[in-house]
């Protein structure tokens, strides 16, 4: 019972951009609405009244069966939207120039958002144990990805590496 939209438009303009998981909680118990849920890409359908408990444990079995496959395949940012899938980037002004490294620097930052990754824990996870680059490749990583994509989300924590901001 949203107060200017219903449940079911606010998960199909989700679902045009994320592929997050989602538990319709809701008062309405109808067959009906529980099926366009479904049909809409609803993980879930809890109604009204519940158990706190089982919903605890409906919340741990949905993101138990979600895979580091499902993390984010398109993130958007203020005027800019990534296909991390298709690694690509686009502003207001059309397609940005990024490289793949860029892009994936930028999804693992955004799958540990609000976590601090130091600099070595990125080079191992995108350049590997045997890799010919030193720990400043990666700030300057983080500068082109800042500049050509205008993301002030990107935070150094000095001394230790870098971090996405919740946005």
């Amino acid at each position: 019972m949203l107060p200017k939209l219903n449940g079911l438009t606010v998960l199909h303009e989700l679902r045009k951009t994320s592929d997050v998981p989602v538990i319709m909680l809701t008062a309405i118990g109808d067959e009906h609405t529980q099926v366009a849920s479904f049909d809409g890409m609803a993980d879930d359908y809890v109604t009204k009244p519940f158990s706190i408990l089982l919903l605890e444990k409906r919340i741990k079995a949905l993101l138990r069966r979600r895979k580091p496959a499902d993390s984010p395949y398109i993130w958007h940012y203020k005027n800019v939207t990534v296909n991390f899938t298709g690694f690509t980037a686009e502003g207001e002004n059309g397609p940005i120039d990024v490289t793949p490294k860029e892009i994936m620097l930028l999804r693992l930052l955004v799958e540990n958002k609000g976590k601090v990754l130091t600099r070595e824990r990125i080079l191992d996870e995108l350049w590997g144990d045997d890799r010919p680059v030193f720990d400043r490749t990666v700030d300057s990583h983080i500068k082109n990805l800042r500049k050509k994509l205008n993301l002030d989300c990107i935070v150094t924590v000095t001394g230790v590496g870098y971090k996405l901001e919740d946005v």
